[in-house]
């Protein structure tokens, strides 16, 4: 299973098309949310797994983590609802502050972001994928760079989706 960063880079990618072909109806807020739920998605246990057992504290506590996030009705507890109300709050401000386009000029409701993070019977599925028994062979340096990568690409989709940007090429 690819880690973070190619989760979120598909994602992204599949969503700019979504919001090509949909005339609007699949906004840059869906994308946004699309994007960093894959991000953080599943892949957030095995990064407790492993970044406890980097740090060599609470390395049970970690791969406990692990197991319950990857438990589809735990997932939703843990992570989808305070992620809902995360993204819908986010995009509310975005829409406010006129940072990120929105074609209807309306946030993601609260419903809308639950609706995305994991309550469909393909993350269902995603979800309840294997694990593996040994510690992750991930090196602290990639995770570092990385992350370092998906924030320029979230910030770059941003700009790029922004209202001034649009303003700044319709002018």
């Amino acid at each position: 299973m690819p880690g973070p960063g190619p989760h979120m880079m598909y994602a992204l990618g599949s969503s700019i098309g979504l919001m090509s072909t949909s005339n609007g109806r699949f906004s840059p807020h869906h994308s946004l949310v699309y994007s960093i739920n894959a991000f953080f998605g599943p892949d957030l246990g095995s990064f407790s797994e492993w970044f406890t057992s980097t740090i060599g504290f609470a390395h049970s506590f970690g791969s406990a983590l692990a197991d319950v996030i990857h438990d589809p009705f735990f997932y939703i507890l843990i992570l989808g609802l305070p992620l809902s109300f995360l993204y819908s709050w986010l995009s509310r401000v975005f829409v406010h502050r006129g940072s990120l386009d929105s074609i209807s000029g309306v946030p993601l409701t609260r419903r809308q972001c639950l609706l995305e993070n994991g309550h469909s019977s393909m993350y269902t599925w995603i979800l309840s994928t294997g694990w593996w028994e040994n510690r992750t062979p991930v090196n602290p340096d990639a995770v570092v760079v990385v992350g370092f990568l998906c924030t320029f690409l979230i910030g770059g989709f941003i700009y790029i989706n922004s209202i001034e940007a649009f303003e700044f090429e319709v002018h």
